[in-house]
Order: C-alpha cells, then sequence, then structure tokens
C-alpha cells in the first residue's frame, strides 16, 4: 500500500506564501523566556491598563482601613486581623510575581526562542511552533531599560510579546529594532 502525503494537513508554509522576510532588515534574538522578561510584560501590561493597579490599590486599602478602624475601636491590636492584614499585603505586592510564575510555567518548557522582527511582522520559533504576526496585532510597544514590550490590540492586551534587548548581540541591531518598530507600530 503505498503513503499518499497529499493535501491533508501537509503544506505547513502556505500560510506565509505572502509573506517574505528580508533578511537584510530583519533583527534575530534567540533567548530563553525567564521569569523576569514575563515580570517586566506584565508590569508594563498593566500600567497601560490601569484597572488591576487601581483594585489592587482599593482592595489593599480597603483591608488596612478595615484593621486600623478595629483597633483603634477597641484599643488594641488583634493578632489575627494583624496576620490577615500582613497576609493580604504580601498577596497584593506578589500576585504579579506569582502570575509571572505561572505564564513561565505555560512558556518555558517550549525551550529556545528564535525570533525575527521585520518589516513584514514578528516570527517566534520554538522546537514546538512557529508564529507569525502581523503588525495590525500590536496596538504599540513600551520600550523598558532591558526589554521591548509589545501590546496587542484587543482592549484587555492579552498578549504581550517581550524581546529582551540582551539578546541582541550585532552592533547597530538594538538601534534597527527600535526603528522597525518606530515604523510599524507606536510607542504607548
Amino acid at each position: 500500500m503505498a503513503e499518499d502525503h497529499s493535501a491533508e494537513g501537509t503544506d505547513n508554509g502556505a500560510e506565509y506564501s505572502d509573506v517574505v522576510v528580508d533578511e537584510q532588515t530583519a533583527v534575530h534574538l534567540v533567548y530563553r523566556p525567564q521569569p523576569a522578561d514575563t515580570l517586566v510584560g506584565l508590569r508594563v501590561r498593566n500600567r497601560i491598563k490601569r484597572i488591576g493597579l487601581l483594585l489592587r490599590g482599593v482592595f489593599l486599602t480597603l483591608w488596612v482601613g478595615q484593621w486600623l478602624l478595629s483597633a483603634v475601636g477597641r484599643g488594641s491590636v488583634d493578632v489575627v486581623s494583624t496576620v490577615l492584614v500582613v497576609f493580604v499585603i504580601l498577596v497584593v505586592w506578589g500576585y504579579p510575581r506569582l502570575q509571572a510564575t505561572s505564564v513561565q510555567r505555560l512558556i518555558g518548557w517550549q525551550g529556545e526562542y528564535r525570533v525575527s522582527v521585520s518589516p513584514a511582522g514578528i516570527t517566534c520559533r520554538s522546537d514546538h511552533s512557529t508564529l507569525f504576526q502581523k503588525w495590525s496585532v500590536f496596538q504599540g510597544y513600551r520600550e523598558t531599560a532591558g526589554h521591548f514590550v509589545l501590546l496587542s490590540r484587543d482592549p484587555n492586551i492579552m498578549y504581550v510579546g517581550v524581546l529582551p534587548k540582551r539578546e541582541v548581540h550585532e552592533a547597530g541591531d538594538l538601534d534597527r529594532l527600535r526603528a522597525i518598530l518606530d515604523q510599524h507600530t507606536t510607542r504607548v
């Protein structure tokens, strides 16, 4: 019996046929995502959205206010409520770190990421997947001291792409990367 390798699901490159990556202008990064990279991306996302920071601030203020009012009303500090307030403060402070650790578990197993940023878009390859994103996916980017953080266009900013600057090794690539980002998306 002869094997038939025809039409069903074997054309892995069909989706990319209209995209030509100009290797001369593309900037390449090869890295393993780190929890610190994810944390930077989540912090930038929270600063842009602001609602998460507002809710965490209100939640923390209510807990501390309740603790202060109960301490003043009783004339003494209750050990149980003090422990609960300290716990809430630690959870609110540590939530972004817990979230970054959770995201790292989702993406870390994929191994090394090979990213090409070109005028056509961003291509990210790992040992298990290939993802191509056109510039229209992104509402913009924010540059931090060590990263470029790309933010998706959807209202909840569900996708955050983090490009660590430490992985740009060739002279001039950092400026070329910044120029490509400025040309195809906006700073937010």
